[in-house]
């Protein structure tokens, strides 16, 4: 296998932007954590660090939590995104009604993804902790449909749901939506505590996968071989205390400065965050590689996570994943604290 150079961006396309840690939910696998202490972004500083990536000229934008609805300012945010940036949402879809769906079609979001962690209510409400959230995340989903939005349903590969892709293939379908996306569990806030009972072995992953037969008229969208790139050479993220991460998928093992502090383009060029997007990826798939020599690599969370550097090959691609069993999480990954760590320096 050989080893790949990413190239090295001036900037970044792509801004990921996290108004809240909080959540309306009690998942078990809650990717954030809230910290007591941790004071969220004001208004001001989220408007004022999205300028600064448009004088960048990035073209996209992607709004997450926890659940961003809660933010009574969010629609404010977004309306100030889109008439710079192609605009994502990410959202449990509990708080979507028609006015909120109205509301963003007259701010032209692009797309807004919904996730629902399972095929019928019971799953999807245990694993979320919320009774009714299944019924109130699908309406999330008809309203958006019926306003016109590009809606994806997205859902994370667990033990709860692997028997249960084609049924959500089928909402998908029936809703209106028009992608399914099957997302790999990361080790990430309460996923990381709960990984034993969440997690999947790769074999039945790709089983689950292939198994899908996907309605007319749906695209399946999938983060394993071949489409398992790392994003992080072109990516950048800031968390809702400002954290610079690189990645929403690095939120507990990276940070390059707090946007408070420094501008983000001075955590850009943290020595850390440019060797995280530029380091040689030691024995990238060859047929990724082929594919696109500036992605392949594979996805840095889960190389760093199962693998103990930032240059490891991805356990979750079939032909890189030499063995490694991943229902079973690295202690020192289970116990590190919640959240981003201090700044990082160097690697």
């Amino acid at each position: 296998m050989g080893v790949v150079v990413v190239i090295q961006m001036p900037a970044p396309f792509s801004f990921w932007v996290q108004p809240t840690k909080r959540t309306n939910l009690d998942s078990e696998m809650a990717y954030d954590v809230c910290d007591p202490t941790g004071v969220e972004l004001t208004f001001d500083e989220i408007t004022r660090s999205m300028q600064e990536m448009f004088g960048q000229n990035v073209i996209s934008v992607f709004f997450e939590g926890g659940e961003p609805f809660l933010r009574e300012d969010f629609l404010d945010m977004v309306e100030y995104a889109t008439p710079n940036a192609f605009t994502m949402i990410r959202t449990n879809g509990t708080l979507v009604t028609a006015e909120v769906a109205r509301a963003l079609k007259a701010a032209s979001v692009g797309v807004v993804c919904v996730d629902i962690e399972g095929g019928d209510a019971a799953t999807h409400d245990a694993l979320v902790g919320l009774p009714g959230a299944f019924d109130r995340a699908v309406a999330g989903v008809r309203h958006l449909v019926e306003a016109g939005i590009s809606t994806f349903i997205t859902t994370i590969l667990t033990s709860y749901n692997v028997d249960q892709l084609q049924m959500l293939a089928d909402l998908t379908a029936e809703t209106g939506a028009e992608k399914l996306g099957v997302l790999r569990l990361y080790p990430l806030g309460l996923a990381r505590k709960n990984w034993t009972k969440l997690s999947v072995p790769l074999p039945r992953q790709m089983a689950a996968l292939e198994a899908i037969s996907v309605p007319a008229g749906v695209q399946l969208m999938q983060s394993w071989h071949p489409n398992d790139p790392n994003c992080c050479w072109q990516m950048a993220a800031v968390d809702a205390y400002g954290n610079s991460i690189g990645c929403p998928y690095l939120r507990d093992f990276a940070n390059y400065g707090n946007i408070r502090d420094v501008s983000f383009m001075d955590t850009w060029r943290n020595p850390a965050y440019k060797k995280v997007r530029a380091a040689s990826a030691a024995d990238a798939c060859p047929e990724c590689a082929a594919n696109d020599r500036n992605r392949s690599g594979g996805c840095r969370s889960t190389s760093y996570a199962f693998g103990g550097a930032w240059d490891a090959p991805d356990p979750y691609c079939t032909h890189m994943n030499n063995g490694t069993d991943l229902t079973r999480l690295p202690d020192r990954i289970v116990d590190l604290p919640f959240g981003a760590p201090q700044t990082m320096t160097g690697v």
